[in-house]
């Protein structure tokens, strides 16, 4: 079972002492809404924590729970701020921007990825994409302890962020005249953004983009898995940077 907090008094709580790292919280629509629950989501607003009404049946599995129709998922992680991270970062870093991606494992997967080849940190969307939870650590084997996870509201908001200070921003898209490996990475902070295989980069991030890029394929088929493309990218900035070592 993941790491859960459940009942109004108890989410609330969490809310005001800011001490756990809330991922989302559901709501059952079948609940009214009374002074706590208002307190809920004005507190969810002020913190910038996705609240979520949900049919009951969302609640079966916490059945054994005392949870008055509220849950609040928690990240086994503190989550980094943005502009916190900025300050710290040194050049020639790399970052993973994940746009939609929806499944924990691929999510882990990634973490784990981009651990290995020195990325400096990931950001994800507070919305529409999974968020660090129990399955993401297990599947990372432990990387989500080795690098730092952002998370923010906008990722149009974050991109155009990272431009302002002077990183260069790469989209995967399956449509893009350029490869993946004619970008040489080595001389500039880069961030990479990749979408999920069904719906890709959304528009908004690729006209922010300075470089869109494409896994050349041979046979006509489905796209990679995101995390395997990912893999694909990354490690050619890293096969990069070790040539330039030589």
């Amino acid at each position: 079972m993941e790491d859960i907090i459940f009942g109004k008094n108890s989410v609330t709580e969490a809310l005001i002492s800011g001490e756990r790292e809330i991922n989302k919280i559901l709501i059952s629509k079948n609940i009214h809404g009374d002074s706590k629950l208002n307190k809920i989501k004005e507190l969810a607003q002020e913190r910038g924590i996705v609240f979520q009404f949900v049919a009951k049946e969302k609640f079966l599995p916490y059945a054994k729970y005392n949870h008055q129709g509220v849950i609040a998922q928690i990240s086994p992680i503190k989550y980094k701020d943005l502009d916190e991270f900025l300050e710290e970062v040194p050049p020639n870093s790399s970052l993973v921007i994940l746009d939609g991606v929806e499944d924990s494992h691929n999510l882990g997967a990634i973490i784990r990825t981009c651990v290995c080849a020195g990325v400096s940190g990931i950001i994800i969307p507070s919305r529409r994409n999974v968020q660090v939870n129990a399955i993401v650590e297990k599947t990372s084997a432990g990387a989500i302890n080795h690098i730092p996870i952002i998370k923010v509201n906008s990722l149009v908001s974050a991109v155009q962020r990272l431009k302002n200070s002077d990183w260069w921003v790469v989209a995967s898209d399956a449509s893009a005249k350029d490869n993946y490996y004619d970008i040489k990475y080595n001389d500039m902070n880069f961030a990479l953004i990749m979408g999920a295989e069904h719906a890709g980069v959304s528009k908004s991030l690729l006209k922010l983009s300075d470089f869109v890029v494409k896994i050349p394929m041979l046979k006509e088929f489905n796209s990679l898995n995101v995390s395997n493309a990912l893999s694909v990218i990354i490690f050619e900035s890293v096969r990069q940077k070790l040539k330039n070592q030589l």
